[in-house]
């Protein structure tokens, strides 16, 4: 039998990702060719981030193979490591996080984490990618594959390492941790495809400082028990810096992005009606036919297999279907969409801490709190207006959202999921002990209303609301 050929894939970001003609890195190639690795080749990175940044188009499948390369230079950090202290290099667990790498997003939904938001909202089974990467992984043709080709039960193994979240040894440290493959990837992919040119990061010099060290698991120096994880050395305390803000600004410039969030705002209430019609018995009026995958997947959202049919060319390609729909609402939100006429965005956070009183002797985190119950509020108060007559048309699409910056040990209670900085031979601190900066900064939070262009009261009506909230607040 002939020697597999090595196998390349030219890439934007780390310029060629090779596969060796080895048993392990052919069979992930044949894992690339499966009909669900495929599939993210039809699911975007960034959602409707492209409505901003034109050249955001990159997909799912092109961030896997990223992850997947960056992944296997973290391994070889730890196999240099333990090949210099005599100890014994553990293959087969790094080939389960490899794997796991590679297959890290395969279970994504059509528009990402939009789609994903709306199956919370209606409990839908397979609307959660880490459930469906999990159930793609454990059955059907990856399993077959890696099982066929690694023995038994290595499916499992890999889809465990998913399904736990957060790394469990050091090899699961390069899956799932806040200084992993997929971080290292997707914020270099995002920010060269969307063009920001703030939240630069310095992949070269964070690699070459990488290290690994024996740290204890608890939070204090009485803890008896310790991990081997992945530090960085002294010389990259400034880098890895560099690195907590530069994902924390990608969120506002890009993850966030008024414009973007005002798509999905969209795209999740024309799938609410959509879903409501579906209900109610009428799905015919959304202007789809009853065997469409979006009616098919909504009739029956526990079934894997239709949720697999679902990806954004699936959405965009109904769109012509929607906008000849003979319900009103239907027609108007797709027209919105294809047309690219958003909606209005009020910074509803802004407006109340900006008008908020602040108290005698208040201090700031106190102001922010009293500032988060008052938008809390209002978005509560807009949202009880809505349920009061469901079949009329949209008119408050509400958006919460709250990102921190870094964990801390007391958040992850692991030291396998914080950035480590190694000051001495005997010292490892945590990165949020030794930068002030990333010590201090608050949560990123956000609560926006988005009002339609046309309807020239709904400004009023969330003033209103507004004033008198921030009124009550001031009074207490």
């Amino acid at each position: 039998m002939a020697k597999p050929k090595p196998q390349r894939i030219r890439d934007p970001v780390h310029n060629l990702i090779e596969f060796n003609s080895k048993q392990f890195e052919h069979t992930l190639w044949k894992v690339i060719q499966t009909s669900p690795f495929q599939r993210l080749r039809r699911i975007r990175q960034l959602g409707f981030s492209e409505f901003v940044f034109p050249g955001a188009t990159h997909t799912r499948f092109a961030h896997s193979l990223g992850v997947f390369h960056t992944a296997r230079q973290l391994m070889s950090v730890i196999e240099k490591y333990v090949n210099s202290h005599d100890q014994q290099f553990k293959d087969r667990q790094a080939e389960f996080a490899l794997t796991a790498a590679l297959l890290h997003d395969v279970g994504h939904g059509m528009f990402s984490h939009a789609f994903e938001t709306l199956g919370k909202e209606f409990g839908w089974p397979m609307a959660k990618h880490e459930d469906v990467s999990q159930r793609l992984i454990r059955e059907g043709e990856i399993a077959e594959l890696l099982d066929g080709e690694f023995g038994n039960g290595y499916a499992a193994n890999v889809a465990d390492i998913i399904a736990r979240g957060v790394p469990n040894n050091l090899y699961d440290s390069v899956v799932s941790s806040q200084f992993d493959a997929d971080r290292l990837d997707y914020m270099q992919r995002d920010r060269l495809m969307t063009g920001v040119q703030s939240s630069g990061v310095d992949p070269t010099w964070l690699l070459a400082n990488l290290e690994v060290a024996e740290v204890p698991t608890g939070a204090d120096e009485t803890s008896t028990g310790s991990v081997e994880t992945l530090v960085l050395g002294p010389k990259a305390a400034q880098a890895a810096e560099s690195y907590v803000l530069a994902l924390f600004h990608l969120y506002p410039n890009v993850y966030l992005h008024k414009t973007t969030r005002g798509a999905e705002v969209l795209f999740q209430a024309l799938m609410r009606r959509i879903v409501r019609l579906h209900g109610s018995g009428e799905g015919e009026k959304s202007g789809l036919p009853l065997r469409h995958p979006l009616l098919r997947f909504i009739s029956e959202p526990a079934d894997l297999q239709r949720a697999l049919a679902l990806d954004d060319t699936v959405f965009w390609g109904a769109l012509p279907l929607l906008l000849e729909a003979d319900d009103v609402e239907v027609r108007r939100l797709s027209l919105a969409l294809r047309e690219r006429r958003l909606t209005n965005c009020i910074d509803l956070r802004r407006r109340v801490e900006e008008r908020l009183p602040i108290k005698s002797g208040e201090r700031r985190e106190q102001h922010q709190a009293r500032t988060k119950l008052v938008c809390d509020e209002v978005i509560g108060a807009l949202r009880e207006l809505q349920q009061h007559d469901p079949d009329q048309p949209a008119r408050f699409l509400l958006d919460q959202y709250v990102r921190n910056p870094y964990k801390r040990f007391q958040d992850s209670k692991s030291p396998l999921n914080q950035i480590l900085i190694r000051l001495s031979p005997d010292k490892v601190t945590d990165m949020a002990d030794l930068s002030p900066v990333i010590a201090h900064a608050e949560p990123f939070s956000l609560n926006r209303v988005y009002i339609f262009r046309d309807d020239t009261d709904a400004a009023g009506v969330i003033e209103n609301i507004m004033r008198t909230k921030i009124e009550e607040s001031a009074k207490q």
